[in-house]
């Protein structure tokens, strides 16, 4: 059993950022803004952006805002505010696309 958790821990440590199950099979891009690392998910009109690792009680306000605007930049969609639900951790919203030409 001792040497199952580390190898349990260390499996689940290589998943990285995971997409809820509405968001599977969605197209993902990691970034990273300001020394911190964010994966975007999109699919179809909708986005969640997830932040990984820690951040100090201090640092959300300025997280968030870095996520908000990663949502346009990585999808070349808009963002429909009054859909983002979340925090500093993960966010989900609905975006809205150009038509294709």
């Amino acid at each position: 059993m001792m040497k199952i958790v580390p190898l349990l821990c260390l499996a689940l440590a290589a998943c990285g950022a995971q997409p809820t199950p509405q968001m599977w099979g969605a197209e993902r891009t990691d970034v990273t803004r300001d020394g911190r690392a964010y994966t975007v998910f999109q699919k179809d009109r909708r986005v969640e952006v997830i932040r990984l690792g820690w951040a100090s009680p201090g640092d959300h306000q300025g997280i968030r805002a870095t996520m908000i605007a990663l949502i346009p930049e990585v999808t070349g969609c808009r963002l429909v505010e009054s859909t983002l639900q979340g925090d500093s951790g993960e966010m989900r919203g609905r975006i809205n696309c150009p038509k294709p030409k």
